[in-house]
Formats: C-alpha cells, sequence, structure tokens
C-alpha cells in the first residue's frame, strides 16, 4: 500500500503530489543547459520525500543523457567537510571504471586531473577513493605542492 505524508502520496519510487516542486526543478535545470546559472536545493524535515524527489529528477536527467551526482550529508560525519561531495564524486569514478565506461575516457579524465591539479590531485584522491584508482598509484607518490 502507499503511503501518505504531507508531501504527498508515495508508491514505491514513485510520488504524487510532488509535481510542482518536480516541474522548478526540471525548469531550472533546463535554465542551467541554456547557459543561466542555477542552484537547487532540496530541503525538507527527514521522511518528507527529498531523496526520492531527487531521484526521480535524476532519472528525467539521465534519460535525455544527463549525468546526476547526488550524495546526502550524513549528520554523523559532520566532522568530515565535504563527505557528501566527496561521495557523490566517488560514486561517479566507481561507475566510469565498470566495463560499459570505454577505457579511454577514463584515461582522459586521469588526464585532464592531473594537467589540470598536478601534485593537488593527491588531496582529492585522498577523500575520492575510486579517483585515486583512476589516477593511479603514482598520484600519491608526486610532490603535493605542485
Amino acid at each position: 500500500m502507499g503511503k501518505l505524508s504531507v508531501t504527498g502520496l508515495q508508491f514505491r519510487d514513485t510520488v504524487f503530489g510532488r509535481n510542482a516542486e518536480l516541474s522548478t526543478i526540471k525548469e531550472a535545470y533546463r535554465r542551467s543547459i541554456s547557459g543561466d546559472e542555477e542552484l537547487v536545493l532540496i530541503s525538507g524535515p527527514s521522511g518528507s520525500g527529498k531523496s526520492l524527489l531527487a531521484s526521480e529528477f535524476g532519472r528525467s536527467v539521465s534519460a535525455g543523457g544527463g549525468i546526476v551526482l547526488s550524495g546526502k550529508f550524513d549528520q554523523l560525519k559532520q566532522g568530515k567537510p565535504f563527505s557528501a561531495l566527496a561521495s557523490a564524486f566517488d560514486i561517479y569514478c566507481g561507475n566510469l571504471m565498470k566495463e560499459s565506461c570505454p577505457s579511454s575516457s577514463v584515461k582522459v579524465l586521469a588526464s585532464n586531473v592531473m594537467a589540470s591539479l598536478g601534485g593537488k590531485a593527491y588531496h582529492l584522491a585522498k577523500i575520492i577513493p575510486n579517483l585515486g584508482v583512476i589516477l593511479g598509484p603514482d598520484v600519491f607518490d608526486i610532490s603535493h605542492d605542485q
């Protein structure tokens, strides 16, 4: 059976009654791909359907060929700044390493990161383990001051 809350009716992976919020997020996305700068924050009390709303938006972006990264701020990880962002990028890097992604794409990413950050890539690799795998073991051996 479904679950009724202040935000709408929820059946498994579908939310009813959040069409206005979903439309707002999709419209912000459309403006952003047209060159506008947009930021969308989804907030609300625990259990209000924030994750499901974000997931539904992500499915529509992915269906259109876009890439969606998502992360959650964990109250228990308050001592680890950027944990949600690091987690989102770690999952993305892990997906890049799956067999469905050509190794040439992974090599291009590694090359671009190293060209942009040099030895400072080490700091990202420390908090994004799958990026460390993509960059290879040398990222941990080079000078971090470059």
